[in-house]
């Protein structure tokens, strides 16, 4: 699977660069057929502690996936947004396997 850290208006250190794609690098154990995976990064302007996002989209063929989660940390949103992902694809699995 192929990973893409987008970071919006400011530069990511390569800790945490390293840390999405491992936990994003998990997603395949849940669904193998995942294409490619793009990791928006973005710094919300507002005084509210919970103003880093995380937008995850994956896709897989015939479909695209796509979780936003807005937390305190980057890690934190990854890790919900990773949650969610495993949800989503292990959902998708069992109609495929209906379906075969």
């Amino acid at each position: 699977m192929k990973i893409n850290v987008h970071a919006v208006n400011f530069a990511v250190d390569k800790k945490l660069v390293d840390f999405i794609q491992e936990r994003v690098g998990k997603l395949e154990k849940f669904y193998d057929k995942i294409v490619s995976s793009d990791i928006f990064l973005k710094v919300d302007n507002t005084s509210a502690k919970e103003n880093k996002i995380v937008e995850v989209k994956i896709h897989v063929p015939g479909d695209d996936f796509m979780v936003k989660k807005q937390c305190k940390t980057f890690e934190e949103a990854v890790e919900l947004s990773s949650e969610s992902l495993e949800r989503l694809l292990l959902k998708r699995k069992g109609k495929n396997r209906i379906h075969l």
